[in-house]
This record gives structure tokens, sequence and C-alpha cells, in this order.
């Protein structure tokens, strides 16, 4: 948790305290030197980055094996958006579960029991898809299993980073370059394994990811974070207590709500029309380039936020999102390809930027007994009204044509941009 003063608690705490001032130098008595930063690569963390990356990678497989493994199997186009949605679904219904829970239980064992609990759902559908083709109710029933499993996950991953990186803003940096990286190595390596064995041989490394994952977390070591007393309640007390806290911040409150709009009205749709324009027109080997070129552009979004420091960081953040209404405007144009890969660059690139700042604005500012629920409201609001966006996407984009859609949305996201500046908690929020 964050003191007025700006200083950390003692490393007891799991975390290291942030430098004072030097004293002003004395007349014939050299300055003293600042002190070195601390290491951002200590072992907790080196232990958090590879069960971050080889779990997006393994992540990144199962939409790939999904379609291979069902299509393959005869089953229409719309089985596979079914397991999927399912997911979603789970997803979202219980992220604000995994939240209290990892605030009951600690955020680290409650990844621990994420982990294996999606692990023998991953090893059965290895087994299944590789021996011919599971019941499609099977396939639904371990989809839905695998999404409330990441939703036990996902909210301790917020609370855990500022317990053990030094520099919260680097350390979430360094992890959106690597899942940049493992966003477009998944689907790659997914695509590999089921020319080369079958779609049950994609399955099988996402079930040894989270083997490897649950290891790290085991070996990791950190100290209890401090209850100050705190006595808790029923779920439902809990989930308001949750509540009270995130109505407390109007800066927190005011992005979720300005961003229910952008992820209704600009990323829900964006990802399928996107999908269905460019494979349409240009091929589906264009579209995946396309994908490559984001995640490359994600991963150099995330550098830059290594190297830049913004005294207001969500402001920053803000300006940067700048680069998706150009994204959407080439698409919403039919652009030539070359100028869809650099609106795909740049509008990765924004969105990555943002999303360190909006990380590390969270997690430097909400205190840590009450970070696991905040983080779970935050995905919660999100995840739902973009799902709802990309429902709605193809019906509407059937009324008026994608392309419009797309424009829309380009203009929608400026109007978001300037929402982000002109409200002043949000505007003014200081680095911490």
């Amino acid at each position: 948790m964050l003191v007025t003063d700006n200083t950390y608690k003692s490393e007891a705490d799991g975390r290291i305290p942030a430098p004072v001032e030097p004293p002003a130098p004395v007349e014939g008595i050299p300055a003293p030197t600042e002190p070195p930063a601390p290491a951002l690569w200590n072992r907790n963390f080196r232990l958090f980055f590879v069960a971050r990356a080889v779990a997006v990678f393994g992540e990144g497989m199962v939409p790939v094996a999904f379609a291979a493994g069902l299509i393959g199997a005869g089953h229409s186009g719309s089985t596979v958006g079914y397991a999927l949605g399912l997911w979603t679904a789970s997803f979202a219904v219980f992220v604000l579960f995994g939240g209290v829970l990892a605030d009951r239980f600690t955020a680290r064992r409650m990844m621990i029991l994420a982990d294996l609990l999606r692990l023998p759902g991953a090893v059965l559908l290895g087994v299944t898809f590789a021996l011919g083709s599971p019941p499609l109710w099977a396939v639904y029933v371990l989809s839905a299993v695998s999404g409330i499993g990441a939703a036990l996950f996902q909210p301790g991953v917020a609370s855990t980073i500022p317990r053990i990186a030094p520099d919260v803003q680097r350390a979430n940096a360094v992890l959106r370059v690597v899942e940049a990286l493992m966003t477009m190595a998944g689907p790659a390596a997914a695509g590999l394994l089921v020319a080369l064995w079958n779609a049950g041989a994609a399955f099988g490394v996402n079930g040894a990811a989270f083997a490897v994952s649950a290891l790290c977390f085991t070996l990791m070591r950190l100290a209890p974070v401090p209850s100050d007393g705190i006595r808790r309640g029923s779920m439902a007390s809990e989930l308001a207590l949750g509540w009270r806290e995130f109505r407390a911040r109007s800066w927190l409150w005011g992005v979720i709500s300005i961003w229910t709009v952008y992820g209704l009205t600009v990323a829900g749709p964006m990802v399928p029309l996107t999908a269905s324009l460019v494979t349409e027109q240009h091929g589906s080997a264009t579209y995946g380039v396309l994908m490559a070129v984001n995640g490359a552009g994600s991963a150099v979004g995330g550098l830059l936020a290594l190297r830049l420091r913004p005294v207001r960081p969500l402001a920053a953040g803000a300006v940067a999102l700048l680069g998706l209404p150009v994204n959407l405007l080439l698409l919403g144009t039919d652009a030539a390809v070359p100028l869809l890969y650099a609106g795909q660059f740049t509008g990765g690139a924004a969105f990555a930027f943002w999303l360190v700042m909006w990380s590390t604005a969270v997690q430097t500012h909400v205190p840590q007994d009450a970070l696991n629920r905040m983080h779970a409201y935050d995905v919660a609001g999100s995840l739902l009204m973009m799902g709802v966006g990309r429902t709605l996407s193809g019906p509407v984009a059937a009324v008026v044509g994608a392309e419009q859609v797309l424009l829309a949305g380009a203009g929608i996201a400026v109007l978001v941009v300037t929402a982000l500046l002109v409200v002043r908690p949000i505007r003014t929020l200081p680095r911490a």
C-alpha cells in the first residue's frame, strides 16, 4: 500500500523504498551522488516474467487450435465462436469473484490454483483432439472452465507487480513487450503444430504453459500483505466494499466509464470488422501479416513506455491513443495495403503505451489491499462492453456497411481521447 509521503513500506512487504532527495550541496563539500536505481530483474520478477511469457504464448494458441480441431472434425465455423464465447462469458461473470478471492486467500495462491484448474482441461483437449474429436458439449464445458480459471487468475496480476518490482512502470513496459511478442508467436506456433501434427499438439503445449506458470508462482517468495486488522465479511459484502472503493476514486471510475463507450463502439467492432474486410479484399495472408505488424507495434509501444516517464501518465497515454483513429480511418477508406500496415503498427504502439500508463496508474495509486478488486471491476467493465460491441458489429455493419462503422469508430475514438483529457481528475493524475 502506498503511504502519503510517496515512500514505500519496509522491504519485508516486498517493496523497495523510494529514493530520498539528496541534501543541498554545501560549499567546499562535494554533493553526494544519487544511489543507483534498484534492479528490476530480481528473483521474483524473473519468475513472474517467465510465467507471463509462457502463459500468453499458450493462450495465443487456443483460437487456432479450436478452429483447426473443430472445423477439421467437420463442425461449422460457428462452433469455434461458441467455444471462445463461452470462455469470454465465464471470464466476465467470475472475474469479480476472482478479485475478492485474491484479497481473501492472496493473489499468488489464486493464480497457482487457476493454472492448476486449467491444466487438466488443456491436457484432456489435447488428448481427445489427437485421437479424433471430442464431443461438442465437452469442448464447451472445458472452454468455460478455462474461462473461470482465467477469471481467478487475472485480478492477481495487478497486485503482484507492485510487490515484486521496484519500478512499476518499467515492469509493466517490459511485460507489455514480451506479451506482444508472445501474442504473435503463439498463433504462429499453433499453426505450425497443426500443420505438422494436429490440434491436439497445440492444446498439449497450452497445458504445458499452465504447468510452467504454476511452477514459477510456486517458487516465488512474497512476504504476507499486512491486513491492517481488516475483518473479512461475506462474498457479497466484499463485493460491495470493492464497489465503494471503486466509486471513491473519480479518476478510476471516470476512465472506466469512458472506456465502456470505447469498448462498445470502437474496440469491440474493430477486431471482427477488420478481419472480415481485410480477408475479403486482400486475403487471409494479408490479414495475418497485419496482425503480426500490430503485435510489432505493441512491442514498440512497450519500449517507448520504458523510456518515457510522463509527469501526467493518463494524460500522456490519452494523447498516444490518437494513433488508434488513424488506423480506423485507413481501414474505413480502403487504403492501400502498405498504408494498412502503417496504421496497424501505429495503432498497436498507441494502445500498448496507453495500457502501460493505465496499469501503472492503477497499481501505484490504489492501496494494495483493494487492488485485486479494483482490477477485477476494471477488467469486467471493459470486457463486457467489448463483447457487446463485437456481438453487435455484424448486424450493424450489415445495415450501414463495415466501412461506415469503422469510420464512425474513428470519430468516437477522437471523442474518447478528448473526454479523457477534459476530465480534470484523469488529466491531472500525477505519476506516483
